[in-house]
């Protein structure tokens, strides 16, 4: 499986057998430059403008945006678990869906927007996660702190992180990732992974892809 980052916290999964998953497409207020992404399915955890920009995906056939058990191919299903945007169970900002997909022998977790520290019935539900993508600036999710106590109840292998101020969205009120990697020293930067179960031990902890709309902006 190869993973990239498209920008926030939308990223693409692509599997071994062709099929291309996208997550939380953003949109232009996001900050982010925008484009366009060929996918077969699209992941949205909630309605929120920097997560649902769908009309920035082409091609694609499945749409996943409520809870529950998805089937996108013999080999790839997608688990879908209502969460908070807040820790107030969603009075502040709603709700929010955080994902597993399994496939390739992977268990791969998108956390959306989470507000708040796992409950222990998500943890049954997501952990193991071999990949988390994981939100990490704070206000508007879990901050750096609460992000690697969460990351340790989800046993996460590796670590992606996502959702954090970065030269696109300088004026947002989240913090910068490197809040979040300096409570890991390991943490590597690279323009993708690529990941299989049987290389898992190889992979970093932390590692912090270099958003692929910026870069194409360079």
């Amino acid at each position: 499986m190869i993973i990239t980052c498209v920008g926030h916290a939308e990223f693409l999964l692509e599997m071994q057998n062709g099929m291309r998953l996208v997550t939380d497409p953003y949109d232009a207020e996001c900050g982010y430059p925008v484009t366009v992404t060929e996918a077969d399915a699209v992941l949205i955890s909630h309605s929120h403008h920097d997560h649902s920009a769908v009309e920035n995906v082409r091609g694609y056939t499945q749409l996943i945006d409520q809870e529950g058990w998805h089937t996108l191919a013999p080999d790839v299903t997608v688990t879908a678990v209502s969460a908070w945007h807040d820790q107030e169970q969603g009075a502040k900002r709603g709700g929010t869906l955080v994902f597993l997909v399994e496939a390739e022998g992977l268990r791969v977790v998108h956390l959306g927007d989470l507000g708040h520290l796992p409950a222990p019935e998500m943890i049954a539900r997501l952990a193991p996660a071999d990949v988390l993508m994981l939100p990490v600036g704070g206000y508007f999710t879990i901050d750096a702190k609460a992000a690697r106590k969460t990351a340790e109840l989800l046993r996460a292998r590796v670590i992606l992180p996502m959702h954090y101020r970065t030269s696109a969205n300088p004026d947002w009120p989240i913090a910068p990732v490197e809040d979040f990697t300096a409570l890991y020293p390991e943490s590597e930067t690279a323009n993708l992974l690529r990941v299989t179960k049987e290389d898992l031990s190889c992979q970093p902890r932390v590692a912090v892809l270099c958003p692929r709309s910026l870069a194409e902006k360079r």
